[in-house]
């Protein structure tokens, strides 16, 4: 049988995190379906009482998501228009059941190559917050996820919260599937950009499901930069996109589908956001 803990601070929290063989619950919709028994068993530690893990806020010259924010907590917020694509993919996370369960750390902490959530984040420059009762650091969130279901996690670790500094311009977020719903994504890309006197000032690329992570395509990005926004779009090339992914078939799509499909819906995405930026 389980023993379960359910603190209402963050201290209390890492204290018990740092038992011996505790797992962590916040959302449990990729904890359920991932054991093979009836029952849980062991320590479980439940973060959902925790105070200081709650909430999206602006703090300083950025913003804080906790770690226990659902995905339809995010897709309402009142946020600037650079968030566009997270609360898009927040409304992508499997059904309203899900969207009103899962939390945005839970998604992290899972690392899924198929995560909705990280490749709008990498769009935003996101970092994660983690502590324990050693102290508290922050990492990029492209350091955070090192492969398929590994994280850089130490032992005794709660994510705490995603962090974002303020971001300029317009995000959105698409995702390539087999259906039109609950769908795991073929291929789902991300953008961020930001126009200044009708060219390129700021942008931001992602693609996930092409790989052990998503990916950030920071020379495509940079290649945008100064480009007139009506030829921005036509900048999008294999060259500086490919080279960046690492897709495999699988039953759901070939590699080679899989490339083609992330450029031409970055491409697509592109051009819709000069639009909507201009």
């Amino acid at each position: 049988m389980a023993e379960l803990f359910r603190p209402q601070t963050l201290d209390d929290a890492v204290a018990i995190a740092a038992g011996e063989g505790v797992r962590l619950m916040a959302g449990c919709t990729d904890l359920f379906p991932a054991i093979e028994t009836a029952a849980l068993s062991g320590p479980m530690l439940d973060l959902t009482a925790v105070r200081g893990l709650r909430g999206i806020l602006r703090e300083g010259d950025g913003w804080r998501i906790g770690a226990t924010a659902r995905w339809a907590e995010i897709a309402r917020a009142q946020l600037p228009p650079a968030f566009d694509g997270l609360r898009a993919a927040a409304r992508e996370v499997g059904a309203a059941q899900i969207q009103n369960a899962g939390t945005i750390g839970g998604n992290l902490c899972n690392a899924s190559p198929a995560a909705d959530g990280v490749p709008p984040l990498l769009t935003l420059g996101a970092q994660v917050e983690l502590a324990s009762t050693r102290g508290r650091r922050r990492l990029p969130l492209a350091a955070f996820l090192r492969g398929p279901r590994q994280t850089a996690l130490e032992p005794g670790e709660i994510l705490t919260a995603v962090i974002v500094p303020d971001p300029a311009g317009r995000g959105a977020f698409r995702k390539l599937g087999a259906r039109g719903a609950l769908v795991i994504s073929i291929v789902m890309v991300a953008a961020r950009i930001a126009l200044r006197d009708g060219k390129v000032a700021e942008a931001a690329l992602a693609v996930g499901a092409c790989g052990p992570v998503a990916v950030s395509l920071d020379r495509q990005a940079a290649a945008l930069i100064g480009v007139p926004a009506t030829e921005a779009a036509g900048r999008i090339a294999a060259a500086l996109v490919e080279p960046a992914l690492a897709p495999l078939s699988d039953v759901r799509a070939e590699a080679g589908y899989r490339l083609e499909a992330a450029r031409v819906l970055l491409r697509r995405m592109v051009a819709e956001l000069c639009r909507e930026t201009a």
